[in-house]
């Protein structure tokens, strides 16, 4: 993993392959790991580029609140230092909301995005409390105790049950997450905005990816748009994590998507 500085804060990446750039967000307590079985092959035709998100990872983690504005712009500035001018951006979960502030306000540095088990939607009520449990979680429990219990939810049942060693290795990543990284990202989710009009207003290629059995966003809260610029791909068997469940599967929906681009 290689770093760049963004306001006193290290950013670790990984930067692979050749050709057309794609950027990969990973989700909540994960890291640029959680795409190691999408990089191998994508780097083949394309040079893929995954950081470690503010507060997770290698990554540096401040005390504090995060905001999902915030850990756009250290994208932003990752990109900036690599003297990147565009790139197709692609965010799993909270990298999807991460994608989605920096498509509003950076479009000009685009090709596409997507969303990968993502939503434009806002935390509901509900949810918003949930985060605050979340964070009172991490505080009790620690890091361990806090993946231990959110790792299982992630991943359809089926394959809960037929591959444990899938769910160990989420554990083995989530483990890695400073607990304060952890915190200032389920706060920056809280207070996300409905970024529904990011994706029906952009003129931009847009991929929206959805787990047929992903209990934690709908295959109906990820297909927001019906627009003709919008490609919608559903991911047979998996839950919220496909880059674990079928990795050959999404990285035929993204190369599928990035092909397109380049003709």
């Amino acid at each position: 993993m290689e770093t760049v500085r963004r306001e006193g804060v290290h950013i670790s990446y990984s930067d692979q392959g050749q050709g057309e750039v794609i950027v990969l967000l990973h989700g909540f307590c994960g890291s640029a790991e959680y795409w190691e079985k999408i990089i191998p092959i994508l780097s083949g035709s394309y040079r893929v580029i995954a950081p470690d998100l503010r507060g997770h990872g290698s990554s540096e983690a401040p005390l504090g609140a995060y905001t999902i504005e915030q850990m756009a712009d250290d994208v932003l500035s990752l990109l900036d230092a690599l003297d990147i001018p565009k790139v197709t951006l692609l965010g799993h979960s909270l990298g999807g909301y991460i994608t989605l502030s920096f498509a509003q306000r950076y479009a000009s540095r685009l090709n596409a995005f997507g969303l990968i088990h993502s939503t434009a939607y806002p935390d509901s009520a509900e949810a918003k409390e949930k985060r605050l449990k979340a964070v009172a979680a991490i505080g009790s429990e620690g890091i361990t105790g806090f993946v231990d219990g959110l790792v299982p939810g992630l991943f359809a049942p089926e394959t809960a049950m037929s591959s444990p060693e899938l769910l160990q290795r989420a554990r083995e990543i989530g483990y890695k997450t400073p607990p304060q990284g952890a915190v200032g990202a389920a706060l920056a989710m809280r207070e996300r905005p409905d970024r529904r009009d990011v994706i029906s207003a952009s003129e931009l290629p847009v991929l929206l990816v959805a787990g047929e059995k992903d209990g934690l966003v709908p295959v109906e809260r990820t297909f927001t748009s019906d627009n003709r610029n919008v490609t919608k791909a559903v991911i047979s068997g998996a839950g919220h994590m496909s880059p674990f469940e079928e990795p050959e599967q999404l990285t035929d929906v993204i190369k599928d998507f990035a092909a397109v681009l380049v003709k």
